[in-house]
């Protein structure tokens, strides 16, 4: 049976990554109104992602015996001054996921959850991927600035992502 310290803490990050999913979602819905189809596709596959590390707590808590409850999700900021402003959001956001995540770290070993510890170590490592992604994309972004060939050309780059891969078969 999983201490309620631990269930309580992956059932607000079940909802701190519902929320993620949305966030990225409302910023697919920004690069569609700015005919950026490449990084609204990116982040459509993002929010995708993000859902999949939701149902992947949920689905923990389920194997360990918890109970897992869906809070509220609050509503995403909807609109951005630029492309750029955008992904910097994504990247803050990223750095703040991995700084929830550790916090879970840090209870599962206080509490001597050696599988729970286990589990947060895939996440871990996924925010290391998740902010250099996003990181990288910034520092694109930078780089151009208000030219918009290379708008256009990393807008081609980030149409090419494949969708994500189900976790179970990660």
């Amino acid at each position: 049976m999983i201490k309620t310290s631990i269930q309580d803490a992956i059932n607000q990050q079940i909802v701190r990554e519902m929320y993620s999913s949305n966030l990225y979602l409302a910023m697919a819905s920004y690069y569609a109104t700015q005919n950026l189809n490449g990084f609204s596709k990116w982040m459509h596959f993002q929010a995708e992602e993000e859902m999949m590390h939701a149902l992947k707590f949920f689905d923990y808590l389920v194997n360990r015996g918890g109970k897992p409850e869906v809070g509220a999700i609050a509503a995403p900021k909807k609109d951005w001054d630029s492309p750029l402003q955008a992904f910097t959001d994504a990247y803050a956001h990223e750095q703040l996921v991995t700084s929830w995540i550790y916090d879970i770290v840090d209870l599962a070993i206080a509490e001597k959850d050696h599988a729970t510890h286990s589990l947060l170590q895939w996440f871990v490592n996924e925010q290391v991927e998740e902010e250099a992604n996003t990181s990288l994309i910034v520092d694109k972004l930078k780089l151009i600035g208000p030219d918009p060939q290379g708008l256009f050309l990393i807008d081609s780059e980030l149409g090419n992502r494949p969708a994500p891969t189900p976790i179970a078969a990660k």
